[in-house]
């Protein structure tokens, strides 16, 4: 859609969120609402898919049905959303709930029984509807910091059922939850040269000052240029109750007031996830962790939030004609903030010239590309990026060099390394690891006979890592021959220093028992069940493998008597 239709476009936006019901959900905790991270935020690899709720920085909180409908699906995950249940309502639409520590009656029942009948700690499950059904306002779990929460908070989520597509829980009525009167924040705008154009005597992308003006909008520096040139900004946004740096709403900007590129945060599907790392500056957040989004294409991608015009928010400055280039940031309650580019032409020399390129290879986006020497080879499929770029590549020291982590990468392309240098008999104990300085990362590999295959989305140096050495496991309270009545669960702390840990499980008296895993402290905890554990002695066996083979078991003997 073009912003021919721009009108049109924005209408439809403000009709579609009448669509959506904004009575019919209840908040899913029972204290004040309190953002930690907000729908369309910039995170990783992806934007966030709904709403972080502070939970008083602590465990343990109420979590509810946010209506009528039944547990559709469980996930228990070491990452991620770690423990997560998704509720499907009758009138189209699924809440997703994460991070968290435990479910609650018929629920966690559910999940225990398929923990024991799979014996494993990671599971998913897709109930019927008749079997979890819930009731608006029924206690469903207890908030928690599983999987990869950086501390404790409810991960909160709306989904339309049929498409998956996630949307802002704003639209759902939940901004009467929370108060705003805050404009965005714009910290900083860039200038970006396009092909050999020049801006402000130079060709790399430029830092423009802003200036505070009494509206509180900003005005930034004069830009001179000769050429093709886009803009990019980071900003943010703050409610009335808490200091979080929130994602932006809305952006748009316009030239000489007509709108040239907008993006809007309602809804979007997972698939359109990774496309945020064309979204963003992203050799500049690779170097130095800011995300600088970006309000031009030069190779357009398909993310549905963007609207454009027919030059992709590319702006031609042209002689003999000044311009305004206006942005607008706002957030959803309608605060706005904006700042104006004065952009000019003229023919100004260069001082600071583009970066050199030293590679002797070219990647088209749209087309297979292969590259090989000696016994390594890489192999991209098209579209495996976004834009044409300039490749380092080279073989030396046991090491395939395939550029930096400076350039996004989409989809998958191939890493094969060829060695016949170890025995037969070692080879399932090698992988190619992804080498950063001392770092070795590993990744699932494939081989056939004396040939070595991984798919990665990460540009950088790899090669081949024999891994012989068998995790660790140690416990983190002595038990042997002790009695330990009354004790509660028993833990463990696991690693392994190359491969990492593939799968971990404990037997008690022979029989198979639940440990949960938590990744951020590597600790694997057994919650005693009395219908389990034995009167008297007991025998305890952990065994961890890790991803190429080695195991580690450790077994200890106990004593316990039921309590009455």
């Amino acid at each position: 859609m073009r912003f021919s239709l721009f009108f049109l476009f924005t209408y439809n936006i403000i009709f579609s969120q009448t669509q959506y019901p904004k009575d019919y959900f209840r908040s899913p905790l029972d204290i004040p609402m309190q953002l930690s991270g907000n729908f369309g935020e910039l995170r990783p690899n992806h934007f966030h898919a709904g709403f972080d709720l502070k939970t008083n920085q602590r465990e343990g909180l109420n979590v509810y049905a946010v209506a009528d409908g039944y547990v559709s699906r469980i996930k228990i995950s070491t990452y991620g959303n770690g423990k997560c249940i998704y509720i499907t309502h009758p009138n189209g639409y699924t809440t997703v709930y994460g991070h968290l520590q435990t479910a609650i009656g018929p629920i966690q029942e559910y999940i225990q029984k398929t923990h024991y009948s799979e014996k494993s700690f990671e599971i998913e499950m897709f109930p019927k509807p008749e079997e979890l059904p819930v009731a608006k306002g029924q206690i469903i779990a207890l908030s928690g910091n599983t999987g990869s929460s950086e501390g404790p908070h409810l991960h909160f989520e709306f989904r339309d059922t049929k498409t998956e597509f996630i949307i802002n829980p704003m639209f759902f009525g939940f901004d009467q939850y929370l108060k705003d009167n805050k404009k965005p924040t714009i910290s900083s705008l860039f200038v970006y040269p396009i092909d050999n154009t020049t801006v402000n005597q130079s060709r790399q992308p430029l830092l423009l000052n802003l200036s505070l003006q009494k509206d509180g909008t900003y005005l930034a520096g004069k830009v001179k240029a000769n050429g093709k040139i886009g803009f990019g900004i980071t900003a943010v946004d703050f409610d009335d109750v808490s200091n979080n740096r929130n994602g932006v709403f809305n952006v748009t900007g316009f030239l000489n007031g007509d709108p040239k590129y907008n993006y809007q945060f309602n809804t979007y599907s997972f698939d359109e996830m990774r496309y945020i790392n064309a979204f963003i500056d992203y050799p500049r957040y690779k170097k130095t962790g800011q995300r600088v989004q970006k309000l031009f294409m030069e190779t357009p991608f398909a993310l549905s939030i963007i609207k454009t015009d027919s030059l992709n928010g590319i702006i031609p400055v042209e002689p003999n004609l000044a311009s305004s280039y206006r942005i607008e940031v706002s957030d959803y309650f309608g605060n706005l903030n904006s700042v104006t580019v004065p952009v000019e032409y003229d023919l100004e020399t260069p001082i600071v010239n583009a970066e050199p390129v030293t590679s002797n290879y070219f990647i088209r986006y749209n087309k297979d590309s292969n590259f090989e020497k000696d016994n390594m080879s890489v192999f991209f499929p098209a579209n495996t990026f976004y834009e044409d770029f300039n490749l380092n590549f080279d073989v030396k020291n046991n090491r395939i060099y395939i550029h930096e982590d400076v350039v996004p990468v989409h989809s998958n392309f191939t890493v094969t390394i060829k060695d016949s240098t170890y025995a037969e008999n070692i080879r399932d104990k090698l992988f190619i690891a992804r080498l950063n300085g001392n770092s070795k990362s590993y990744n699932a590999t494939t081989r056939k006979n004396d040939v070595f295959t991984i798919k990665s989305k990460i540009l950088g140096q790899y090669g081949l890592v024999l891994d012989t050495i068998a995790p660790v496991i140690k416990i983190n309270k002595v038990i042997q021959d002790k009695w330990i009545t009354g004790v509660k669960n028993i833990q463990f702390t696991i690693g392994d220093a190359l491969s990492g840990i593939k799968s971990y499980n404990g037997y008690l008296n022979g029989n198979w028992i639940l440990f949960e895993y938590d990744n951020k402290t590597r600790k694997i905890t057994h919650t005693f069940d009395d219908a389990i554990v034995a009167e008297g002695a007991n025998d305890l066996k952990v065994e961890v493998v890790d991803n190429v083979g080695n195991s580690a078991i450790f077994e200890t003997h106990f004593f316990r008597s039921q309590q009455k």
